[in-house]
């Protein structure tokens, strides 16, 4: 004759592990919009690059903010700039007379600086 409790403790064996299972996750994750701004001008004395605060004039282009990146053509900049897409990879060389839009998930301008 099969006790009771031979017929339990597989039964509760697999409750218990019935919840051992992987975590579910969001499929598709939302990150944060970021909030346009313009970066401040950096001043680092006695840092192993001097850069010089807004050499770029980037506070020119402030109008430009929270703007869609097809935009930049059109202000007619004629020094250098770089785009940086979101969490795109950006140049690591410093440039002061660079202009850097940095852009959001839906490809607006969320920052200016110099760089």
């Amino acid at each position: 004759m099969i006790s009771k409790a031979t017929l339990i403790l597989p039964l509760a064996l697999a409750a218990t592990l019935a919840g051992c299972g992987p975590a579910t996750q969001d499929p598709t994750p939302q990150d944060p919009m970021p909030v346009p701004h313009l970066t401040p001008p950096v001043s680092q004395d006695g840092a192993l690059e001097a850069r010089e605060p807004d050499t770029c004039h980037a506070i020119d282009y402030a109008s430009a903010l929270g703007q869609p990146a097809a935009i930049i053509p059109t202000l007619g900049i004629t020094q250098p700039i770089n785009v940086v897409e979101w969490r795109g990879i950006e140049p690591q060389e410093y440039n002061a007379q660079r202009i850097v839009f940095r852009l959001d998930a839906s490809g607006n301008i969320f920052n200016i600086d110099c760089g």
